[in-house]
């Protein structure tokens, strides 16, 4: 399927405003009311209430877009979870990223045993289409058990010294987190992180690994995937 742009029909912002105010609210922990005083600023007059509704309208499509331009998935899996706060209770974020850091796909559930572990492996393959060549996870047995029923030929690696890239990408979940104080449900905190996954890692390049002159070439190029995506022409710079 080719890219499609999504439908903007029956919005009277301009595009290059509603894809700004999403990739402002994904990319940085602000808040909605953040995000329209930093429009405000910009002379553009729109309220919380309509960031939201564009956030809960365009997020998903966007971070779609973005997924599917992504390169084929690595064959090495770094599998891990972390609990997460969601209305006060404590619930588990299931992550799986590649050996290059790609974000292959996220699940919130309640818990982090064997029934859990095998969901996720199995919505794995279902995303990817793909079967990798090596799973990382730390030693939970969840692991070990849901490997043994859903890939029996990939092989496990299992120890918590070699999942640091899996580990490491939750620094910005927890960010988000703080800053959110929290999730309100399950269903929210899920549509929230699948957009917020797909969206920010987009603009987190390696930056350790690059001058400065290739960084800023690495971002330009990702914000014009980003217009691509987004239908958006670029936001007019001040003078």
């Amino acid at each position: 399927m080719g890219d499609v742009s999504p439908s903007y029909k029956g919005h009277r912002y301009p595009v290059e405003v509603i894809s700004h105010c999403v990739w402002l609210y994904f990319r940085f922990p602000l808040s909605f009311r953040e995000v329209e005083e930093l429009m405000l600023e910009r002379g553009v007059v729109v309220s919380h209430e309509t960031v939201r509704r564009w956030c809960a309208k365009f997020g998903q499509c966007y971070a779609s877009a973005l997924r599917r331009r992504q390169p084929r998935p690595g064959d090495k899996w770094h599998l891990d979870e972390v609990f997460i706060k969601v209305n006060g209770e404590r619930k588990y974020l299931w992550r799986a990223v590649d050996q290059d850091g790609n974000v292959l796909d996220i699940l919130v559930q309640n818990r982090r045993d064997t029934a859990a572990a095998r969901r996720f492996f199995r919505r794995l393959l279902k995303t990817t289409r793909t079967v990798p060549r090596v799973v990382v996870t730390d030693k939970l047995r969840s692991y070990g058990a849901a490997h043994r029923e859903v890939m029996p030929s990939v092989e496990h690696r299992s120890h918590k010294g070699l999942n640091n890239r899996a580990e490491n990408s939750h620094q910005p979940t927890r960010q988000r987190e703080r800053a959110m104080k929290g999730f309100r449900s399950v269903g929210g905190a899920q549509r929230f992180l699948s957009v917020f996954s797909g969206i920010s890692p987009h603009f987190r390049p390696r930056r350790h690994l690059m001058t400065t002159h290739d960084y800023r070439a690495e971002i330009r190029h990702r914000f014009a995937i980003w217009d691509e995506s987004t239908g958006a022409v670029g936001w007019p710079t001040t003078a």
